[in-house]
């Protein structure tokens, strides 16, 4: 799969995804104070999936019907950043292909996927 990382997102899901060999674009490795709906494009334009903590893309995706490939809003609190690795592989295992075009809300212990429809 491949995924773009907010630049919001905690890099440890960065690592955690390319250790097992997953094809991450990080944000915060080329550009800095980017725009959400670009991003969003940015994510589309080359079929990766979002990953975020910031909570404007559910608006996006849901009020203004963007289309994506898919957004992953990750939800820990700062006293758990060590099982954030494992949960964001654990999601690609236990998930796979239902996270394509799905907005997921992942926090400690809990995974919420709601398939969207597709924007216009």
């Amino acid at each position: 799969m491949r995924f773009l990382a907010d630049e919001s997102c905690d890099f440890a899901a960065v690592r955690a995804l390319r250790a097992i060999g997953e094809d991450v674009l990080a944000v915060s490795e080329f550009e800095r104070r980017s725009v959400d709906e670009h991003l969003m494009a940015l994510a589309l334009a080359e079929n990766r999936i979002l990953i975020t903590e910031d909570k404007d893309f559910g608006w996006l995706a849901f009020a203004a019907n963007r289309d994506s490939p898919g957004i992953i809003l990750i939800r820990f609190p700062v006293s758990a950043p060590a099982t954030l690795g494992t949960a964001i592989q654990q999601i690609l295992t236990g998930y796979g292909e239902r996270l394509h075009h799905s907005f997921v809300v992942l926090q400690p212990g809990v995974v919420r996927i709601t398939a969207r429809p597709r924007g216009d």
